[in-house]
């Protein structure tokens, strides 16, 4: 189902601008709400349908306490419709922090002369990725600092890297990027080591904002980064996502320019991203910034729930920046995947004595800092089914073809038996005893949500076959 957008001020137009700042204050200042219209778009977004602008613009400025609840409980109800109870798991791996911005918000910065900077070796980037595998993870990101020394070449050669290392009964089975946007021809070397989806955020959509707080480097040129998806969409990555550090500007105006980036693609490409990121800004080393946008806890929750109606489809990302309790009353609104387990710092995982800690000053605060078993035992206490499957990427579903699979809500046949199995994998190789049982109760009670016997069958066949010491069974 392509979302045929409305007819906006600028044309969407492949690798062109096409955010207009007065056109999305338009929508938030000239919609008129109330919870009878509240109810109309939430039904449509219940029939997994996406919402235009105008329409996430009357959720989005919904205040009175009856609509809000009425947003929350539809995005609960949705994401069980198009979800299920699936989780996926995910960790982040910074390689370097070498950068040229001069981002306000950020540690990295290149005036901050109090970072010592530091790019991993290749036996430390293995290092690291042994002390992942050893502790289950089997997706990472790969996260670079905005400098020339992170060549396309360069994180290509990272990402096999990754891929080669076999720790144990681990491995690491997808790699994603978190990176400076580059040139087609860039995109395609990275492209071709086999990466899953490229990120790359915003950060923020308002203009002016934009230019203050990225106030050199090659950062500051927003109509670059913008378009930079469309260019790795031309170079054959059909995985994208997009993403927005909500605090440097009206949350409201980010959420809309999140939907408005998500037509462009679909109207350009016929696919939107793949993933939304939505982090909120936290304190960093140099932070330069005042406190006049930052989101109150209920602002962030009324603000997924909104993004979860306004895009079905659509995986949302929720990073260990929020605290344990945020993270569980938001997962209920429709975010489908979390990093766990997480460290900042650079060659942290690898736990090496010898390592002088005062290198590793990370990007920014986190606040969930418990292990990936943690994690896992907490989502399996609140019946959640946590999954590092990588299928789809693996089999070929992404881009157009993934759409294919997902609007029709055809995906669960495979994302529901396909966490089962990586999370039966989990339990045999790396799961606590107290964690081992509560995972194989949770596997059971979702036996049943598989509907047919003969597939039912075949699933507990692998399972028993994960027992018996195979691993990486998929549908």
């Amino acid at each position: 189902m392509k979302f045929t957008p409305e007819q906006y001020k600028i044309a969407d137009v492949p690798m062109q601008p096409f955010l207009d700042d007065e056109e999305i204050w338009d929508f938030l200042n000239n919609v008129e709400t109330t919870p009878e219209k509240v109810k109309a778009i939430v039904e449509k977004s219940l029939n997994k349908n996406r919402l235009n602008l105008e329409e996430t613009a009357i959720l989005a400025q919904a205040t009175d306490p009856e609509s809000i609840e009425i947003i929350k409980n539809a995005a609960r109800e949705l994401k069980e419709k198009v979800y299920g109870k699936r989780i996926v798991l995910f960790a982040p791996l910074y390689v370097g922090n070498y950068c040229s911005n001069n981002c306000r918000y950020c540690g990295f910065k290149a005036s901050n002369k109090s970072a010592i900077r530091k790019t991993l070796t290749k036996e430390e980037l293995i290092n690291n990725v042994k002390a992942l595998e050893e502790h289950g993870q089997k997706r990472l990101i790969l996260v670079y600092g905005e400098h020339r020394t992170y060549s396309a070449e360069y994180i290509a050669d990272t990402v096999r890297t990754v891929y080669s290392v076999k720790q144990g009964h681990g491995e690491i089975r997808r790699v994603n990027i978190n990176a400076a946007p580059f040139d087609i021809e860039g995109f395609k070397t990275i492209h071709e080591a086999g990466i899953g989806t490229f990120q790359v955020f915003q950060e923020t959509y308002h203009h002016p904002t934009y230019a203050y707080v990225h106030p050199s480097g090659k950062k500051a040129d927003y109509d670059w980064r913008l378009t930079s998806l469309d260019r790795a969409m031309e170079a054959g990555i059909d995985d994208v996502g997009i993403g927005a550090l909500f605090g440097l500007y009206d949350w409201r105006f980010e959420l809309l320019a999140l939907v408005r980036h998500v037509n462009h693609l679909e109207a350009c490409y016929n696919v939107g991203p793949h993933t939304i990121s939505f982090p909120r800004i936290q304190d960093a080393d140099e932070y330069d910034l005042d406190e006049k946008f930052h989101l109150s806890d209920a602002e962030f929750t009324r603000l997924v729930a909104i993004l979860r109606l306004a895009v079905p489809y659509t995986g949302l990302i929720l990073t260990a920046r929020e605290s344990q309790k945020i993270r569980k009353e938001v997962l209920a609104f429709g975010c489908s995947q979390i990093d766990a387990g997480t460290k900042l710092e650079i060659g942290a995982y690898s736990e090496n004595p010898e390592v002088d800690q005062n290198l590793h000053k990370e990007q920014f605060k986190i606040s969930d800092d418990r292990t990936l078993n943690e994690v896992i035992d907490e989502l399996l206490d609140a019946d959640y089914l946590p999954s590092f499957c990588t299928a789809c990427y693996r089999k070929g579903r992404t881009g157009e073809h993934f759409m294919e699979f997902s609007v029709p809500g055809f995906i669960k046949k495979f994302c529901t038996p396909n966490a089962m199995l990586t999370l039966a994998e989990y339990i045999m190789d790396y799961a606590t005893e107290e964690t081992a049982k509560k995972g194989w109760k949770v596997i059971e009670r979702n036996m049943d949500s598989l509907g047919d016997e003969r597939y039912i069958k075949e699933v507990r066949s692998r399972i028993e076959r994960i027992k018996q010491g195979e691993h990486d069974l998929y549908f």
